[in-house]
């Protein structure tokens, strides 16, 4: 809670902060890693930094946190806080590096709204940045004693055991690990961080969803290679696509995500597009694995059927649960021959779609894919505390549901 001293301070800035912080992210970014350009090296994705993306999350969530200091004090955005935590996590993010970060955004701050930015406005601004960080750093320090690791510690060495070439775009890489200490199975619906060495000889991070229910022995996950190259946005993925064969070691992260499927008996949807199917699978794995009676639903729109990467696994999950089903609509439609029940043209449309009664929602998917899945629902019905939703890269959705 802020004190009585910057509450009205910042309510009375928060306009013009909020009007200039996309400016503000940019500028902090640049100054930082001019400063200090080895931040880039492994714990920084220089795609997100390139197309934005991260820019204007960072915007996002420092806006929603004020907000809700200023509008709703007794209330903590408590989904956006955990969604950064396990991003943080994944990366052995360390409560010292919060004040390098402090240093450059007070900087940037006062850099963009120059004379504006008096002692009481710095200071009050500070209260802010502060009291997000420390909820951050104790949310991620009881993450790290849960796991029994010290941030640099939740890296390890995987081998790849098998390599399979799920559509033009999409391979799978299941991994073993190669030593013999404990490792913790993940939960469904969680991703790991893949820290790739790129030829400049910087490693990059990314995030991919694991795709089958495991032992924490072996895992799998599954990468969709980004076209448009020479870009930073695709560098890792063509470079796993190109050069990464079976016998290669990895190194991963522990599983982290904040999207975790709940163990109940109320009926499950999972509605994805594309390469949304990662974490879908996951589940699907999970709920298979259990033995679960649960009634589940995939609802999953593609380009086409060729185009949809993990196709056989999940079909092969939904025929092992008692009352599981699927419903796919492809832009182009399949031949005659080839398509199968509940197969539709076109984008997805859930209007003549029967929904279970009382059941828990995952969303995975182009922003814009989720929006309008999202929105269906509510209108029919479904209370949004029941909708949840992975987004792959910088949640640029976070404030709109705080």
């Amino acid at each position: 809670m802020l004190s009585d001293l910057s509450r009205p301070v910042v309510q009375a800035t928060l306009p013009v902060v909020g009007e200039n912080i996309t400016e503000i992210a940019q500028r902090f970014y640049a100054h930082m890693f001019d400063e200090r350009p080895e931040l880039m090296d492994g714990l920084f994705n220089r795609g997100n930094q390139a197309d934005g993306r991260q820019q204007q999350a960072l915007a996002g969530s420092v806006a929603a946190f004020a907000g809700f200091l200023v509008n709703q004090p007794d209330e903590m955005p408590d989904h956006l806080l955990a969604r950064i935590s396990h991003k943080h996590v994944s990366l052995g993010l360390r409560a010292d590096q919060y004040q390098i970060v402090h240093d450059h955004l007070m900087w940037a701050i006062g850099n963009v709204l120059g004379d504006a930015v008096t002692p009481e406005v710095a200071a009050a601004w500070d209260e802010v940045y502060w009291l997000m960080a420390n909820v951050l750093i104790n949310q991620e320090r009881a993450m790290y004693g849960a796991l029994s690791l010290e941030p640099d510690a939740i890296w390890r060495t995987y081998r790849v055991s098998e390599r399979i070439q799920e559509t033009d775009d999409v391979v799978t890489f299941v991994v073993e690990r190669t030593d013999e200490r404990d490792v913790k199975p993940s939960l469904p619906g969680q991703y790991v961080t893949l820290q790739m060495l790129m030829p400049d000889g910087v490693h990059q991070p990314r995030q991919y969803s694991l795709t089958r229910a495991d032992d924490g022995h072996h895992r799998r996950f599954s990468v969709k290679r980004v076209h448009g190259l020479p870009t930073p946005d695709g560098e890792v993925s063509n470079l796993l696509h190109d050069t990464v064969s079976v016998g290669d070691e990895l190194t991963l992260s522990v599983p982290a995500g904040d999207v975790v499927m709940s163990y109940t008996d109320r009926p499950v949807v999972f509605a994805s597009a594309g390469i949304g199917i990662t974490p879908m699978a996951g589940m699907l794995s999970h709920l298979v694995k259990s033995g679960s009676q649960r009634k589940a639903m995939l609802l999953h729109a593609d380009n086409s059927a060729s185009s949809f990467a993990l196709r056989e696994q999940v079909r092969s999950d939904l025929a092992q649960l008692p009352d599981a089903s699927m419903h796919t609509w492809f832009v182009e439609p399949s031949e005659p021959t080839q398509t199968v029940e509940n197969e539709l043209v076109g984008f997805m449309d859930l209007t003549d779609v029967g929904l279970p009664d009382g059941a828990e929602y995952y969303l995975c998917g182009p922003l814009v894919f989720m929006q309008s899945v999202r929105s269906s629902l509510i209108a029919r019905g479904v209370p949004a505390k029941d909708i949840q939703y992975e987004v792959f890269g910088p949640d640029l959705w976070l404030a709109d549901f705080q």
